[in-house]
Order: structure tokens, then C-alpha cells, then sequence
């Protein structure tokens, strides 16, 4: 069982919001947290159906509960409609509600109350290398930081079950799109942009839809929580810089999963591409759980030059699966920082030693990690 870096306890000075992708550990994490709660699970049908039709009945059996008591609902997209009762009993009592959901893409879709900023936003990403003792690298690389996947010997068959049943299914569910197999296609077309600078045309006909359609597609991914854009560092003087924006899937293993790449191996191109998803996983995950006002973009060149992350306008990442950092990986380091001054430089990579090469460090991932988590970057 994994401890997790996400402290509610903390953040329970008013209510919350949890949100995060399915199996990211939600429910395991509010149970660890709060042992003595009410606990309303609506996934339990027959609980789900008792409030479906008789939604008022959550008022009448919270109102006198003792003060300050604390009440989970999981799955809360299950029956929205008890958003209205939470809001009556915000005003009424000094109940601490955590309403757990997947997304709050189809709460606003559907003009449910969302509690008019009085309950905070949390998010649960997948595992992240700060909750896993003495962290295997190419595990987290090819197997991706879902709990219940990292450290399975049967991880593909949980990867391709929770790709059919969760990706498939329910986000094509979540969709309302009329054309499944092109939404399907599009699925397995994300995965292979995954990394990359999305263009909207060259993916609209791969799956012979219009551009609008495929950047509602992308917009479903990210409301879902199974989907990141990165926007492009566009604070330029002297290149063109491409402006479109990166798109990451929320886990390296799922994109690994959909492009088919089981067994990664150093030094071929697809670790490399993972690899680089798993670094810009961690970065996506620490911004979001220490509420960092950092902004994290990439920068690219319409010469090619390029970095993988930049952070606010502090810090700048190249990202090497390579274990021999040479000058000839930090060329677009050198170009960008002609372009920003005041900039930490740094190539995260698989190179042992960690050193400087003049303004730039080279840092080992498992430093890079120590680093990212004790504070120290940024």
C-alpha cells in the first residue's frame, strides 16, 4: 500500500472537490484518511437508487449530524442531484463535505450545482516516484503509475482492460459523439501525437472528421482528467516559435498500452518517448499537488531547436533517455537561453553522474526526482 503524497487532511479547511482519473486510488486514499467518516458510496446500486429517487432524503439524514462532521460521497456524477442537498446543508450546518468524481466535465455539461466556490478543487494523479520506495525506473517507464498496475506481474492484461473498459467505454460514454469508431480511432491517434505538437488538420483526417470535432475530442480528455495540453513558451526576440500546443495522456502506461509498446528498451526511440512522458508525468503531478503558480510549457522552434519543459520563468528541462549526456544534447539549452536569460538550465537524462557543463546541469533522474520533491527546482 502506497503512501500518498496528496495530504487531505490538509486540505480539508473547507470542503473538496477530489477529482482524478479512474484507479488512480481515490476511494483507497479517502478511506486511509478519514477511517471514521460517513461514507456514501454511489456506486453501491442499491444506495445509488434509494438517492436517485429520493434525493432530499441526504438533507434529512445529515442535518443533525455533530459539528464539524466530516461526510464523504463517492462518485457524485452517480446522482448530481444531491449537489443541491450538499448546498443546502453548506448553509445550514458545519458539515466538511468531500464530493469524489471522476471529472467535472459532465457536472457543468449538465448545469449541476457546483457548489459556488465553497468547496476546493483537489486532484489525484497516478502514482508519482515520492510514493514509491526505491522507484524501478524502467517499471515506471513501461509500465506506467497507476496503483494497481505498477507493481503487477499482469499488468498489460490490467492495462488492456482498464484501456477497454474505462477509455473505451466510459469516455466514449462521457463523449455524446455520434461516429464511436472515429472517437476510437482518435483514441489510438492521441496516443501516437502523445508527446508530440498536436495538428489538429493531420489528425482530423486520419480519422476523417473535421478539425472542430477533433479539438472537442481533445477537450474531452482533459475534462475526463485522461488527457494534459502543454501550451507552447511563446516569449520570443529572435526564432519563430511554434505555437500549437504538446498533449501528454494522464499515464505513460496507457499511452504505452495504446501504441502497442509492451517491453521498452533503453536506447531506442520509443523509451525515449515514454521516458520523457514519465519525467513530464512527474512535473504535471508536483505543480498540481503543491498548487505551484508555475506554468509549465515546452519551447520549439520552426529551425528544430527545442526544449521539453519549461517552468514559469525560472527553469528550463531537456529531457535524455541517453546515459552519456554530450554538447551535442544540450544545443537546444545553449539556443534558448540565447533567446531567456535568468534561466536555470538542466538536462534530466539516465547519465550517472550528475555534473555541470558550464551554465548547464546534468542531473541523474533519481537525483532529478530527489530534487523535484524536496522543493529544490523550483
Amino acid at each position: 500500500m502506497y503512501r500518498r503524497y496528496l495530504n487531505l487532511q490538509e486540505e480539508l479547511e473547507m470542503s473538496l472537490f477530489l477529482f482524478g482519473a479512474r484507479q488512480t486510488g481515490k476511494s483507497t486514499l479517502l478511506h486511509q484518511s478519514f477511517p471514521k467518516a460517513m461514507y456514501i458510496d454511489l456506486l453501491d446500486s442499491e444506495v445509488c437508487r434509494a438517492y436517485k429517487n429520493h434525493p432530499s432524503r441526504l438533507y434529512d439524514q445529515l442535518i443533525n449530524l455533530p459539528t464539524d462532521s466530516i461526510v464523504i460521497i463517492d462518485e457524485i456524477t452517480e446522482v448530481p442531484e444531491l449537489l443541491n442537498e450538499i448546498h443546502r446543508l453548506m448553509f445550514a450546518t458545519s458539515i466538511r463535505f468531500i464530493i469524489c468524481a471522476s471529472s467535472a466535465r459532465k457536472l457543468r455539461r449538465k448545469g449541476y450545482n457546483t457548489l459556488g466556490g465553497r468547496a476546493f478543487p483537489c486532484y489525484l494523479y497516478p502514482l508519482v516516484s515520492q510514493e514509491i520506495p526505491n522507484i524501478d525506473i524502467d517499471q515506471a517507464v513501461t509500465r506506467g503509475l497507476l496503483p494497481a498496475i505498477y507493481g503487477s506481474k499482469i499488468y498489460r492484461k490490467l492495462l488492456a482492460s482498464y484501456i477497454d473498459v474505462y477509455l473505451r467505454e466510459e469516455i466514449k460514454a462521457e463523449a455524446i459523439v455520434r461516429d464511436l469508431a472515429a472517437f476510437e480511432r482518435f483514441l489510438e491517434v492521441a496516443a501516437m501525437t502523445d508527446g508530440e505538437i498536436v495538428n489538429y488538420s493531420n489528425i482530423a483526417n486520419d480519422c476523417n472528421v473535421k478539425s472542430v470535432t477533433i479539438k472537442e475530442y481533445f477537450s474531452i480528455l482533459e475534462d475526463t482528467l485522461v488527457g494534459y495540453m502543454i501550451p507552447a513558451y511563446t516569449k520570443t526576440t529572435k526564432r519563430r516559435v511554434v505555437q500549437a500546443p504538446k498533449f501528454y495522456y494522464f499515464d505513460v502506461g496507457v499511452a504505452n498500452h495504446l501504441l502497442h509498446r509492451h517491453e521498452l528498451i533503453r536506447g531506442t526511440q520509443e523509451y525515449g518517448h515514454a521516458f520523457e512522458h514519465f519525467v513530464m508525468q512527474e512535473l504535471i503531478a508536483y505543480i498540481g499537488y503543491t498548487h505551484s503558480e508555475h506554468k509549465l510549457s515546452y519551447w520549439h522552434t520552426y529551425t528544430g531547436q527545442e526544449v521539453d519543459a519549461i517552468i514559469g520563468n525560472q527553469l528550463a528541462i531537456e529531457i535524455k533517455s541517453c546515459n552519456d549526456i554530450q554538447s551535442k544534447h544540450l544545443k537546444g539549452l545553449k539556443a534558448f537561453s540565447e533567446e531567456q536569460s535568468g534561466f536555470r538550465l538542466m538536462v534530466v537524462s539516465l547519465d550517472p553522474i550528475t555534473r555541470r557543463s558550464g551554465d548547464i546541469e546534468i542531473v541523474y533522474i533519481k537525483d532529478f526526482l530527489q530534487m523535484l520533491w524536496n522543493g529544490e527546482l523550483f
